[in-house]
């Protein structure tokens, strides 16, 4: 388990916190029941009821709720317990090398995020993580050891993703592509109006947690391959993973392209076929070439966005015309990239 085990009861106010924490950071009921190891329906009545307490408030309690929501979905490195997705890694990669991995992924809120936005613009964050040198294991390794180990990194990653809150658009061969959905812009900074001077500071202080999110979940993506896969796959002599790793924010659009028709039990099952474009998602993939292995890098956009602490983390990294072309929009310079120390 992910988190530890919760009192059955009704009145446990840790319990509906923790559920609804969960909730709103994306987690479907059935999962939330699995990660707490409680009923089903228990959560789905936390849930219902906390959905109807809030109907019920005004708008500035309303506006309180966003805040708080923000403040507990971006502290989620307080519930997620690195450690035992480490072991619960070394136990599915282990699973894995002696039968078919388990490869159990859902990308329902995925799509119901991009229909609520269909033809719109979006502020995301994007995040690219790619295998390095998979193109030699490709050509040395048999076919069924290839499939494993891009099927467990797969999986591994897309639950380290689902945790931190965010949402896996596509596999793209050896790499996923995930984005996170910011709440609320970043005030201006320049204000100096003291009657507002505290809400600023508040508000920049969500700003922050939620940039700050996207950077741990990162962290985490290439502590479990290190310490969680590898170990296992050392153990099998199969080939040590590493990973690069691109993130940047910036406006992206969400694009229906047509229909999606399923066949299934003699049902005609129709989806909007929906995809994201935008030069952030364009910067956030080529710059995860930049990084070097097990390393992360970032753009100069998301970078103002991060508070002062998770900046000391990166450094500015030196490039040219040569191996980096893409513009910075506002000064028509080379865009800045950073890459973790």
């Amino acid at each position: 388990m992910i988190l530890t085990k919760f009192d059955r009861s009704k009145e446990n106010p840790n319990q509906k916190n923790t559920v609804m924490n969960l909730y709103n950071s994306g987690l479907n009921s059935e999962t939330i029941s699995l990660e707490l190891d409680i009923d089903e329906d228990l959560v789905r009545e936390i849930i219902e009821n906390e959905n109807k307490s809030n109907k019920e408030i005004g708008k500035e309690a309303e506006n309180k709720k966003l805040s708080n929501h923000l403040i507990n979905k971006f502290y989620l490195d307080a519930v997620i317990d690195i450690d035992t997705i480490i072991k619960e890694s070394q136990i599915r990669t282990w699973n894995a090398l002696k039968s078919k991995p388990e490869l159990n992924i859902i990308l329902k809120e995925t799509q119901a995020i991009l229909e609520q936005h269909a033809e719109s613009k979006l502020q995301l964050v994007m995040l690219h993580i790619d295998l390095v040198g998979s193109t030699k294991m490709a050509l040395t390794l048999p076919i069924d050891r290839l499939t494993m180990i891009i099927r467990a990194f797969t999986q591994e990653m897309t639950k380290i993703i689902n945790l931190y809150g965010g949402y896996v658009l596509k596999y793209i061969g050896d790499a996923v592509l995930a984005f996170f959905v910011t709440e609320g812009k970043t005030p201006d900074k320049s204000n100096t109006d003291n009657s507002i001077s505290n809400n600023v500071s508040d508000d920049n202080n969500l700003s922050s947690l939620q940039f700050s999110n996207v950077i741990r979940c990162a962290f985490t993506m290439i502590k479990a391959i290190q310490e969680g896969i590898n170990p296992i796959l050392n153990q099998y002599d199969y080939p040590e993973l590493k990973v690069r790793i691109g993130i940047d924010f910036g406006e992206v659009a969400i694009v229906q392209y047509g229909i999606d028709i399923f066949e299934f039990e003699k049902e005609t099952l129709k989806t909007p076929h929906l995809d994201l474009i935008g030069y952030t998602i364009s910067v956030a993939v080529k710059m995860t070439s930049l990084a070097e292995p097990d390393h992360i890098v970032i753009g100069n956009k998301l970078f103002d966005e991060l508070d002062d602490a998770s900046k000391k983390s990166f450094k500015k990294l030196e490039t040219n015309s040569e191996i980096w072309s893409y513009v910075n929009q506002t000064n028509n310079g080379l865009y800045d990239v950073f890459t973790n120390k």
